[in-house]
């Protein structure tokens, strides 16, 4: 990495210590910088320039409409380095270490959820969809990699199941899809009133989409193990508050997109493990999803994909 210190709008930083933080799945790098009076965040996404202006206007968007996003600071768009408010390190993740935290933090993370989506500005003008065909493009990955033996007629019985249901996970209202709405991207920040506490991270893969999306992605997360007593909870506190919703929609459009994140996160798992090396997201996290996964295809919109997984994938 090039050292964003050297560059003219982080001028003010030259002088900063500079402390890596730990990186996560993707190819964005973290960095503290910390002077004596202030710190700030250094995203290094050079390995992904393509993804700083979209992260700029979606924070940009939900500190408009009162959300807490960070503040940009200094950009350096061409090479892909973004200087960001600095959150601190206390996130619901690490908060979720004391199990008593759970429900209030998960509480906190659906209700900023119930607002967003009640927000008659909550989508960005000319947002790109995330539509069906996206959806089945973001789940190749699982063939290519968890199933690599599969024929190609085979491939085309996968892609064929999904395409016939795909659609279905459409029939809820559209709303802002953060993408990566998970504890892991929350960030509590107490001296803030309210909903703001919740400080919400890695939203540059924003899309308009289905609303069940980011719900599930919350409840049925890849990492951790959340109560289904609680997820049972917080799905019917986010239904109450939308009493004109069709439940059995919803329900249809949460099974088939946890289905959907979940084959993808599988492939992304495996692919890491295959072409990278890291290997502990595929040994610690993804028997969980599997596990979640074969939940979801239970759901009878989903007997051919579930039907296929069983052939070539999946078994219970």
């Amino acid at each position: 990495m090039a050292d964003a210190r050297a560059f003219p709008g982080f001028a003010s930083w030259r002088t900063a210590a500079c402390e890596p933080l730990t990186g996560d799945a993707s190819a964005r790098k973290y960095f503290r910088l910390r002077t004596a009076s202030q710190s700030a965040i250094l995203m290094d996404a050079s390995q992904v320039p393509d993804s700083v202006a979209p992260f700029i206007r979606i924070a940009k968007h939900l500190r408009k409409i009162g959300f807490s996003a960070p503040d940009i600071l200094a950009r350096e768009t061409e090479s892909g380095l973004l200087l960001i408010e600095d959150f601190g390190d206390d996130t619901f993740a690490r908060r979720l270490e004391n199990l008593a935290q759970a429900e209030p933090l998960f509480t906190l993370a659906t209700d900023v959820l119930i607002a967003l989506h009640r927000h008659p500005q909550a989508v960005p003008e000319t947002l790109r969809d995330y539509h069906p065909e996206k959806m089945l493009e973001d789940i190749e990955l699982f063939v290519q990699w968890r199933t690599p033996q599969v024929t190609a007629l085979e491939k085309e019985d996968f892609r064929a199941a999904w395409r016939a249901v795909l659609p279905l996970a459409q029939q809820v209202p559209a709303s802002l899809l953060l993408r990566d709405y998970h504890v892991a991207n929350l960030m509590l920040l107490p001296g803030r009133a309210g909903l703001r506490q919740a400080g919400l991270l890695d939203f540059q893969d924003a899309y308009r989409g289905p609303v069940t999306y980011d719900l599930i992605s919350l409840l049925e997360d890849a990492r951790r193990e959340v109560p289904e007593a609680l997820q049972r909870k917080l799905f019917a506190r986010y239904l109450a508050a939308f009493p004109d919703l069709d439940r059995e929609k919803f329900e249809r459009s949460a099974a088939i997109l946890a289905a959907q994140r979940h084959t993808r996160v599988l492939g992304i798992f495996e692919r890491l493990a295959r072409q990278e090396g890291k290997l502990d997201y595929r040994r610690l996290h993804s028997p969980r999803v599997e596990r979640l996964l074969r939940q979801a295809l239970h759901h009878p919109a989903l007997s051919e994909v579930k039907d296929w997984m069983d052939r070539h994938a999946i078994t219970d």
